[in-house]
C-alpha cells in the first residue's frame, strides 16, 4: 500500500472512529437524548416559525455547542471512572466540573431559544 492510500484509509478510519463516539454517546447518554429532543423540537419550532437564516445559524452553533459538551463530558467521566473506580475527590472535581460545563451550555442555549422563538411565539398569539 503506498503512502497516499495509507493517508486515506487513516483519515477515513478517523471519521468512523468520530462517528462511532457520537452514536456511542446518543445510546448511552440519557442527556444527550434529551439534548437531541430539544435539537428536535427546535428544528421543527424553527420551521413552523420560519425564523431567518442567522437565527438558524445561532440555533445550529447551539446545538454543536452543547452537543460537543456533553460529548465531551461523556469523554472525561469515562476516562476518570477508569483512572479512579474509587470514590476520590479529585475525580468527582473533574466529572462534576465537566458536567457543570454543559449544564452552563444548556442555559445559555435556552436563554438564545427563548430569545429567538418567544417574540415570535408572543406575536402569534396576539395576532389571534
Amino acid at each position: 500500500m503506498d503512502k497516499t492510500n495509507k493517508k486515506s484509509k487513516k483519515l477515513i478510519n478517523s471519521f468512523k472512529y468520530a462517528i462511532c463516539g457520537i452514536v456511542t454517546g446518543f445510546k448511552e447518554e440519557q442527556n444527550m437524548k434529551i439534548h437531541a429532543l430539544a435539537v428536535v423540537i427546535v428544528i421543527i419550532l424553527g420551521i413552523a416559525l420560519n425564523i431567518s437564516k442567522i437565527e438558524w445559524i445561532i440555533c445550529l452553533i447551539s446545538f454543536g455547542i452543547v452537543i460537543s459538551a456533553e460529548l465531551l463530558n461523556t469523554a472525561i467521566e469515562t476516562v476518570v471512572d477508569i483512572a479512579m473506580p474509587h470514590i476520590n475527590e479529585k475525580a468527582k472535581i473533574a466529572k462534576d466540573v465537566s458536567a457543570g460545563a454543559v449544564l452552563i451550555q444548556a442555559i445559555i442555549s435556552a436563554i438564545i431559544g427563548i430569545n429567538i422563538f418567544a417574540p415570535k411565539i408572543i406575536a402569534i398569539l396576539i395576532h389571534q
